[in-house]
């Protein structure tokens, strides 16, 4: 009996671990700028793409599925992949790939400031193993998936539920986002996440089941409302 004690433990609090190195790399206070960024969502509103609760939360849905699930999570769920691996040239490869198919200045610099600073800040509190920090620290520029992918592994996080927090963490920013821009409520915003939580979910098992050339980041729209953002009279984002 006390065996299987102890290994119920063990397993549960291998399990918080996870889930708490997870909520940590999904939180808003996680100091890498993503307040800072829309990513193209201020545009949309200069626009009239968006102007209340349900605008916003279609047009983050449409962001979370049509842009999301099939560029970004997929490059995500390969990439901690390529860390499990120690692929440097694979990892190199898809961060290269990702970063070229930026559909703005804006855009890019985004992901490349993002990645930046969560590698400078993984290497800092120096998670994973040595090997793979110079490897991480050796990517220039590095693209936000890439980084993210190797903080995920270095905590030992399931694909699963790693593609699950970088998608929350990507709506609620947008919600955050359009909070302030729209402007919207707290209420607002709330029922936006909330409606997005089955979508994450489908979102993350349609990344799962995508291989590495099945990964497609055409958004047209998308790249030119974030053109046309670079030169917005009045803006509260950097994208």
């Amino acid at each position: 009996m006390t065996t299987v004690t102890t290994t119920i433990i063990i397993i549960t609090a291998m399990h918080i671990a996870e889930l708490t190195a997870l909520l940590h790399l999904a939180s808003p206070a996680l100091p890498i700028g993503a307040f800072s960024y829309s990513q193209g969502l201020e545009a949309a509103i200069e626009h009239g793409l968006i102007h209340d609760g349900d605008s916003a939360r279609d047009w983050i849905a449409s962001g979370l599925n049509n842009v999301l699930a099939r560029g970004e999570l997929p490059l995500l769920a390969h990439q901690i992949g390529h860390w499990r691996s120690h692929d440097a040239a694979a990892l190199l490869h898809a961060n290269d790939e990702y970063i070229a198919s930026r559909e703005s200045a804006e855009l890019r610099r985004e992901t490349e400031q993002m990645g930046w600073s969560l590698a400078q800040l993984c290497a800092s509190l120096e998670w994973g193993d040595a090997a793979r920090r110079a490897t991480l620290v050796a990517i220039k520029p590095i693209a936000q998936p890439t980084a993210f992918a190797f903080a995920a592994f270095a905590h030992d996080a399931a694909p699963d539920a790693a593609l699950a927090a970088y998608a929350f963490s990507w709506v609620e920013n947008q919600a955050a986002a359009a909070l302030k821009a729209v402007p919207l409520g707290q209420l607002a915003g709330q029922r936006i996440i909330v409606a997005l939580r089955a979508p994450i979910e489908a979102a993350v098992r349609r990344a799962l089941d995508t291989s590495p050339e099945q990964i497609n980041t055409f958004a047209p729209q998308l790249g030119i409302l974030s053109a046309r953002h670079e030169s917005q009279y009045s803006r509260l984002f950097r994208s």
